[in-house]
């Protein structure tokens, strides 16, 4: 392994440090059985859902949110089912945001009835596959969790970092992969900060933790979105690689170093204090041997190293102007994904309205939501990155030409 990958290991390494932040009392416990909450939300949204007309959609509306953040969440079921089935804690945040939005704009009960029975349907299952009986057992039982977090919230902050890295050392500018590795030190730092802060300073649950996911996730995506099309712009024929070459350190020395910086920065950091609450609740919840934790943790660092090496090995047997063109790919698609799942929290904080669209698909690993905000602002990415390209490839005769030029002057 190179310096690189252990950089990635150590820096991943610093985690094992987030079980020394003081965690608050009421911090939820993994495999706690949440069958009273359940029935209260499940009492109280039925009768929420029995007075329901039109006519006083907000009062409905107002019952469906409270229940969300001052039962669902602040109870800790949220944050539990988070450690044990991430898809599924989305899926039910996603329902929530539907009976918010459709009882606020006077939607047909039929309609809203449906999404409850849904509702309480996943709610029913979250409970039955995750009861307090369900905790995992054992050192490995334990260690297996404590894997399965650290992997499922770093894998896509280290396929960003690797891509970054590999790009820097493919353009010939290995030097300024320190940018790099700052912006992922300075993302953990302020991971730490900010687990601390929802520790001490605010709440936890609300719609503080829900809008902060939110405007990171977006701000995220628009950046990954300039770097995927600067990234891509490199990309092209052997001969115009000669003249992107000669061009780089200008081109480097500026705003676009920045953006790569911002980009390793965001990807960490988004799911970075999130990552350490997982982890706080983990160590205070069970009464196993915390060994069996820090051997989680020391395993997922070793896959996600090895995640690191395999990009990077990759881009080193890649031709240039594929390995761009791919690396521009890998990292416009996760701006996509950004743009669903920050929506989606901006929906579920209120700050966004959701507009149902019956018959589409939920995928929450690409951040594929049946609204049309979060399909919206989806396709608003996809349009500014396809008109970024018709753009490009307008102005690619000119281009050349000055390619040929600078070529010929070198010649000389």
């Amino acid at each position: 392994m190179n310096t690189a990958i252990f950089k990635s290991v150590g820096l991943l390494g610093l985690f094992i440090l987030l079980a020394s932040i003081p965690a608050k009392a009421d911090q939820p416990e993994p495999g706690k059985n949440y069958r009273i909450v359940v029935e209260k939300i499940i009492k109280s949204g039925d009768a929420l859902m029995e007075n329901y007309s039109p006519q006083n959609s907000a009062v409905t509306g107002n019952g469906y949110s409270r229940l969300y953040f001052d039962v669902f969440e602040s109870s800790g079921m949220e944050f539990n089912l988070g450690l044990q089935d991430d898809s599924l804690k989305q899926k039910i945040e996603f329902s929530f945001s539907q009976m918010i939005n459709l009882s606020m704009n006077g939607e047909d009960p039929q309609v809203i009835r449906s999404t409850w029975d849904q509702l309480k349907e996943d709610l029913d299952l979250a409970v039955k596959r995750y009861a307090a009986d369900d905790e995992p057992k054992g050192f490995w039982g334990l260690a297996l969790q404590s894997f399965l977090i650290l992997t499922r919230e770093g894998m896509e902050a280290i396929l960003v970092v690797a891509a970054l890295v590999a790009y820097l050392r493919r353009s010939g500018n290995g030097e300024k992969v320190p940018v790099i590795w700052k912006g992922v030190g300075l993302a953990l730092a302020a991971s730490v900060a900010t687990a601390w802060a929802f520790n001490s300073l605010i709440e936890v649950s609300g719609k503080n933790r829900e809008s902060l996911e939110g405007f990171t996730l977006l701000l995220a995506a628009a950046m990954l979105l300039y770097v995927s099309y600067w990234l891509y712009s490199k990309s092209g024929s052997d001969r115009w690689q000669v003249f992107i070459k000669g061009q780089m350190d200008k081109a480097l020395s500026g705003g676009s170093l920045f953006a790569l910086g911002a980009v390793s920065f965001l990807a960490v950091y988004r799911e970075g204090a999130e990552t350490i609450l997982f982890y706080q609740a983990l160590v205070s919840g069970t009464t196993s041997d915390l060994n069996a934790i820090w051997v989680g943790v020391g395993l997922a660092a070793l896959t996600l190293a090895v995640i690191y090496y395999f990009v990077r090995v990759a881009s080193i047997r890649l031709p240039i102007s594929l390995f761009f063109s791919f690396t521009a790919f890998l990292l416009f698609l996760m701006a996509l994904v950004f743009t669903g799942q920050g929506l989606l929290e901006l929906q579920i904080s209120g700050l966004v309205s959701s507009t149902p669209l019956t018959g589409w698909p939920q995928v929450d690993s690409l951040g594929l939501y049946p609204t049309l905000e979060t399909l919206s602002g989806q396709l608003v990415m996809l349009g500014l990155f396809v008109a970024g390209l018709c753009w490009m490839k307008v102005n690619k005769k000119s281009s050349i030409a000055l390619m040929k030029k600078l070529l010929a002057n070198e010649s000389k």
